[in-house]
């Protein structure tokens, strides 16, 4: 290895000796460079170089080969003042490049699966222009070829670099022959092969061979056309007398020029577009981005090439929401596009049409995916986050839009569509008009039905049952009290006690003041545990619980408390650790029987968990603080001795 490394770095002498004799360098800056080349060589030279190896060497000799330019350039500016003539170029402007390459040469070589590397080195042939883009594409091709983006940057670089459109054309076609499923090859083949056509037309106009273009503006079209009906505005009767002859037939040629290129652009669109449906038939993406391109480009028959694809989508994708979807959006496009008509006008026209479209859909698919997307469509245009214009376009018709969503949110109960979302969406929509009773009735009935285990909901409604208790009197009475209580316990009866977190912690706050009802609650806790059992992570209610009553009625109440959830089947890892760190830290404190509980709740819990190296770890920190040594090393023996891999409990740095 050492003979490699010293003869890698002989073949450097002649660089280093041209960088001391221009001056970029100085003898002791070139010794500090082969001191650093030789270590990096070094670590390439290991039995297994890693890949950060490789690119650390790359990044140290692509920031030498900046500072030999900057230098360079810099006694170029002294000879110049001087007048001497520009420096001639020598060895070491080439030789740092080559060993970049080289470099990563080897590395792609040793990794050949990573594509990232891959791009690395292409991005660094192309900057550098060193010749080599060619050979190294046709590497990564051989490696990589069922990567469509090798495929992608290949035809691109033949495009725009090369000028060569046959040779991308068949880098993309090979690619599509073998990625088919590639969405990406087949929108970037499309592209090419439209700019290409798009660069032709440019051109013709450049050399006044022809006018127009193939990007399509909407706006100049119509302008076009109304100039056209009112041509007698910009001509007077003489001069279209004596230049009809004449323009009609120049006119004529062009026109027959322009819809040649149009009829080349739509050849090509219907080409591609079929053999990607044929390929794809399931992508709905697919098909929106070749809708976007089409609508993009002025081809000709344009609008029967739109109907086709639309039609096709249709046929297709008519059980699918995200069509639906699309489609009412694509009835939306920008007013000012349209001059003939007045804003408002064009606004109000545009959201009917989508509204349209999806009470179509909503007989198509009366799904609740389907009823999720009409909603969210109609809060966008009754509460529009951005279009500041649309929202004072719209807002004297706001009501309107309002009713029909609540008609929306009421057939999706009607018909079984309704979800959690959905729900509490119509629920909150009735209190922001502040209709709070109907908002109570139907969340009243909505808990009652189908959506009888939706916590969200659930939660909704004693929020809006508090509201309406303090809207009657500041303080609430006992029955008031007991009628929360009461809807409480239908659900809380009903919903697993890991579902319903945020509801137990909002009862338990609601009525921690309220002993009378808190210990009704407590009561129905021990009920839900011993059915559904204690967590070992994460929410824990009975040690929710214990620190409320903590907080409230004091340590001797809160241990009466977690003895009882500790006397269930399952109390769960959770409460045994709440109560290990209350005793702990009541022990710390000076408390007499804090030691001994939290040692009983240790040895209580480890007859459970026996294998949990944590719970073991945290016994012998304890014991190591507030018990004696015997006691800790006779722990540290059990441990050792109980748990089956005990490796990470000597391991730990308690223990040292």
């Amino acid at each position: 290895m050492a003979d490699v490394v010293q003869y890698r770095l002989e073949r450097m002498v002649d660089e280093l000796d041209d960088l001391e004799r221009r001056g970029l360098f100085t003898r002791r800056e070139i010794a500090e460079i082969v001191k650093q080349r030789r270590k990096y060589e070094y670590r390439l030279k290991r039995p297994s170089p890693l890949k950060q190896d490789y690119l650390a060497y790359i990044e140290y000799e692509t920031q030498l080969d900046s500072l030999r330019c900057l230098r360079k350039k810099s006694v170029s500016r002294d000879l110049k003042a001087k007048g001497n003539k520009k420096m001639k170029q020598s060895l070491s402007d080439f030789a740092g490049v080559s060993r970049i390459v080289e470099i990563f040469r080897l590395a792609v070589m040793r990794f050949k699966g990573d594509i990232d590397l891959w791009f690395r080195y292409l991005e660094f042939c192309r900057q550098r222009r060193n010749g080599r883009m060619k050979k190294v594409l046709a590497q990564v091709i051989r490696f990589h070829p069922k990567v469509p983006g090798v495929w992608i940057y290949a035809a691109a670089w033949e495009f725009d670099h090369n000028l060569n459109i046959a040779a991308a054309r068949a880098l993309m076609q090979s690619g599509l022959r073998v990625c088919p499923a590639s969405e990406d090859l087949w929108v970037e083949y499309l592209r090419m092969e439209l700019t290409y056509l798009y660069k032709l037309k440019a051109r013709k106009v450049a050399l006044g061979e022809d006018e127009g273009t193939l990007l399509r503006d909407d706006r100049l079209a119509e302008e076009k056309q109304w100039r056209d009906e009112n041509e007698d505005l910009f001509m007077s009767l003489k001069d279209v007398e004596e230049n009809k002859d004449g323009s009609s037939l120049e006119n004529e040629e062009l026109r027959m020029k322009l819809d040649l290129f149009q009829q080349q652009g739509l050849s090509v669109l219907r080409t591609v577009y079929g053999a990607a449906v044929d390929a794809l038939p399931a992508s709905f993406s697919l098909r929106k981005r070749l809708f976007e391109i089409l609508e993009a480009i002025d081809l000709a028959q344009h609008e029967e090439m739109r109907a086709e694809m639309l039609n096709d989508m249709k046929r297709d994708f008519s059980t699918d929401p995200e069509y639906w979807d699309w489609l009412a959006k694509l009835e939306i496009v920008d007013p000012q596009s349209q001059q003939q008509t007045s804003e408002q006008e064009i606004v109000l026209s545009q959201t009917q049409n989508a509204i349209q479209v999806y009470e179509e859909a909503l007989k198509f698919i009366p799904s609740d995916m389907m009823f999720s997307l009409y909603a969210k469509f109609l809060m966008g245009v009754i509460a529009p986050q951005e279009e500041e214009d649309q929202n004072s376009v719209l807002s004297s018709h706001a009501e309107n839009y309002i009713s029909h969503l609540l008609m929306v949110y009421e057939k999706a109960g009607t018909t079984g569509c309704i979800t959690e979302d959905l729900a509490c969406q119509h629920i909150s929509l009735h209190l922001q008009l502040g209709r709070v009773d109907e908002a109570r009735k139907l969340a009243e009935k909505l808990c009652n039905g189908k959506l009888s285990n939706s916590v969200q909901l659930w939660l909704l409604r004693i929020s809006i049952e508090t509201r309406c208790m303090a809207k009657d009197s500041p303080s609430p009475s006992k029955a008031d009290l007991l009628s929360i209580f009461e809807i409480l316990m239908k659900v809380l009866t009903k919903v697993p006690v890991s579902k319903a977190e945020s509801l137990w912690l909002m009862a338990l706050k609601f009525f921690a003041n309220h002993k009378h009802i808190f210990d009704k609650l407590v009561e129905l806790s021990l009920v839900s545990l011993a059915k559904d059992g204690g967590s070992d992570n994460g929410f824990s209610l009975s040690s929710a619980i214990v620190n409320f009553v903590l907080q409230k009625d004091g340590v001797q109440r809160a241990r009466e408390i977690y003895k009882r959830y500790l006397a269930l089947p399952r109390p769960g890892l959770a409460l045994y650790r709440n109560c290990i760190e209350l005793e702990s830290n009541l022990a710390s404190c000076g408390d007499k029987d804090g030691l001994v509980n939290a040692r009983k709740l240790y040895e209580s819990a480890l007859a459970t968990y026996d294998q949990n190296v944590s719970l073991w770890q945290d016994y012998y920190s304890m014991e190591a603080k507030m018990g004696t040594s015997e006691t800790a090393t006779a722990l540290c023996w059990r441990a050792r001795k109980t748990l089956k891999d005990a490796s990470a409990f000597i391991a730990s740095p308690d223990l040292s």
